[in-house]
């Protein structure tokens, strides 16, 4: 028989944090003000991939869809403050949401992508939890515990995330990433804005892992009929070669809302 360590996790409050307002992964979201957030361990002491989260961001830089890292502490790292938390949250919540705003949040999440690949990072969890929302609901990418390579794709920096079932892209290699595995949960992402739910919404993508790849491994993709439904089905075909060419294909899509407006 193996054995299994159970570690209980206890929240704790680092000097500065008012309150534990999320938790990614390994790592408790603590708020410090309106502005900042800090991201720090579930577990003190184990700061590795707050660190490699770190030196992405700092090769990322400022974007106007990328979180901003305002550096790291003894505790964590501190990170900008996304007012009006997750577009999964968002999104899950019911409010209304025009087809318009709904296609320009897959525009900017194709931005987002597009950006951090030209930076030679490999995020390897894309989905709605990790596009967070500021002060005027404009997407921001957040949670950079991917990949970050070389010119010639050799992997510098690798914090170890990997995708969920529904937006995996099937491969030998299950920690293989590159950019069309990116672009492949990208199709689900987009999927997910568009309709208002996850890909294939009757399985749970833990106790149905094994239906939700073996469906995507057999080219079994949702079939509902949405705007953007030519775009997520060549994303998990791997029809595209950037998501640049992504966020061509949207822009050409919202300008014939317009003129149909």
């Amino acid at each position: 028989m193996s054995h299994v360590e159970i570690i209980e996790v206890r929240r704790y409050y680092p000097p500065g944090v008012s309150e534990i307002i999320g938790r990614g992964g390994e790592c408790f979201i603590g708020a410090i003000n309106d502005s900042t957030v800090l991201k720090y361990p579930c577990i003190p002491g184990n700061h590795e991939s707050i660190h490699i989260e770190a030196q992405i961001l700092d090769v990322l830089g400022s974007h106007p869809r990328i979180i901003a890292s305002k550096g790291l502490t003894e505790y964590g790292l501190i990170l900008q403050r996304a007012s009006n938390g997750s577009l999964s949250d968002y999104i899950i919540s019911g409010s209304f949401i025009p087809s318009h705003r709904r296609l320009l949040w897959c525009k900017q999440a194709a931005e987002a992508v597009s950006y951090i690949h030209s930076k030679h990072v490999i995020h390897c969890d894309i989905n709605l939890r990790n596009f967070l929302l500021d002060k005027d609901f404009d997407l921001l990418l957040a949670d950079f515990q991917g990949m970050l390579k070389s010119v010639n794709g050799k992997i510098l920096l690798d914090g170890l995330s990997r995708e969920c079932s529904k937006s995996y892209m099937p491969r030998c290699h299950g920690d293989y990433a590159c950019v069309k595995t990116d672009l492949f949960a990208l199709g689900s992402a987009i999927y997910f804005i568009m309709t208002g739910h996850e890909v294939f919404p009757e399985l749970d993508s833990l106790d149905d892992d094994e239906e939700i790849l073996s469906r995507f491994q057999n080219g079994l993709f949702p079939i509902d009929k949405h705007a953007c439904y030519d775009i997520t089905d060549k994303c998990w075909r791997q029809q595209y070669q950037s998501a640049d060419d992504v966020a061509s294909d949207l822009s050409l899509i919202q300008a014939s809302k317009r003129v149909a407006e």
